[in-house]
């Protein structure tokens, strides 16, 4: 059996290799990323000192303000730091971190929006009950299993992931390390790694997607008998921030993972991993606080209260 030298660091190949195009994106990036944080962070900060939306719906949103800042920090920074200093060279164990947390907080944002679709079948189809089904407890025990079973999750695939030696071209096609390009570069037999992804993700994924669609079949058919314009029209823009939100999620993950990939694919596969991983977590909280009429009106409360706190000093 001939020798085969272990690699120890691996290149992260990224959006381009041409020097302006690199300036451009840096410059892109760096503003989509502080708008991100930006944005989120004030969402989450209205959400938690606001008591107008102390309630199930929002505490779900600020949770998605939260885990969006974290999902979006896992690749951003580390893409940005490559831009600027043009070096791409990652370690494996770095590279392994990123998976992890990277897998982890996707799962968590597919699980919580599985929640926000239960808390808004509730809302809508058994309006009497809301208060004592989605009690603040239970909206707590609903955010806290989305974060244990999506680490759980993450942690099931890194832990299959330190099987893998990596021998071949250390070369990722991306700008950040993901479970298909480590598996494309490794030099041990992956079958047991992809059998985890079709058995374990497949059946949780499964499960996670029709626990987000099946309430709205509910929720339609109710939305349908009521009689007023006013309150249909109330009710699906209740539920139409919600389902955009999930359609793009799922939408740009489907395109990454379950479309084969080839060479001709590549740059659209970078172009829908950009969505998923750096967009993504700008679109959503414009989706529900440009639509959101109750956060407008603690955004401008909030506002007051700071010139009130101005004007004194």
């Amino acid at each position: 059996m001939r020798n085969l030298t272990k690699v120890t660091l691996l290149t992260l190949v990224g959006l381009s290799d041409h020097p302006l195009t690199m300036n451009a994106l840096f410059v892109l990036f760096l503003l989509i990323y502080l708008m991100t944080l930006i944005i989120n962070l004030l969402i989450f900060f209205l959400v938690l000192t606001d008591y107008h939306l102390h309630n199930p719906m929002y505490f779900f949103l600020g949770n998605l303000a939260f885990l969006d800042m974290c999902y979006s920090s896992v690749t951003a920074p580390r893409m940005l730091f490559d831009l600027v200093t043009k070096s791409r060279s990652i370690s494996i164990p770095a590279c392994i971190a990123q998976v992890f947390f990277y897998i982890c907080f996707a799962s968590s944002e597919v699980f919580l929006l599985s929640a926000m679709s239960y808390d808004r079948y509730i809302a809508i189809c058994h309006p009497l009950h809301y208060k004592i089904m989605m009690s603040w407890r239970v909206c707590a025990r609903m955010a806290s299993l989305s974060w244990v079973a999506a680490c759980f999750h993450s942690l099931i695939h890194t832990l299959f992931l330190l099987r893998l030696s990596f021998c071949r071209t250390s070369s990722i096609h991306n700008f950040f390390c993901d479970l298909p390009h480590l598996y494309q570069i490794t030099c041990t037999d992956t079958f047991i790694n992809t059998m985890v992804i079709f058995l374990f993700s497949g059946s949780v994924g499964l499960g996670v997607f029709l626990l987000t669609f099946i309430p709205y079949v509910y929720i339609f058919s109710t939305v349908l008998r009521i009689r007023s314009k006013t309150g249909k029209r109330k009710a699906f823009s209740t539920c139409s921030s919600h389902l955009t939100v999930v359609f793009i999620f799922y939408g740009s993950l489907i395109f990454i993972y379950f479309v084969p990939s080839s060479s001709n694919m590549v740059n659209l596969n970078k172009l829908f991993t950009v969505i998923s991983a750096l967009i993504n977590p700008l679109l959503n909280p414009l989706i529900y606080s440009l639509r959101n009429k109750d956060l407008m009106e603690a955004l401008m409360r909030s506002y007051y209260h700071l010139k009130l706190i101005q004007a004194s000093f």
